[in-house]
């Protein structure tokens, strides 16, 4: 029995939203499943998703806040 624990930032895909739509999640869970079930023969009914949403504050990489570090690599494309 798989689990599967997708993490994402909270924040929304359009200005106007602030956090993934149930309709995006059921979209990864879907995507999800169905290819533990093509890759690894995984039944659909014996594999669970979980979406955790991390607050953008409480993500980081490349030793920044998520928020500073696209600062960053967006300056640097403007170069």
């Amino acid at each position: 029995m798989p689990i599967v624990t997708v993490q994402v930032t909270r924040e929304g895909t359009a200005p106007d939203r602030n956090s993934v739509t149930a309709e995006e999640k059921a979209a990864i869970i879907k995507g999800v499943s169905e290819l533990l079930l093509n890759v690894l023969n995984k039944p659909l009914e014996s594999t669970f998703v979980v979406i955790e949403e991390v607050d953008l504050d409480n993500w980081g990489w490349g030793g920044l806040p998520a928020v500073q570090y696209r600062r960053q690599r967006a300056a640097a494309a403007k170069l």
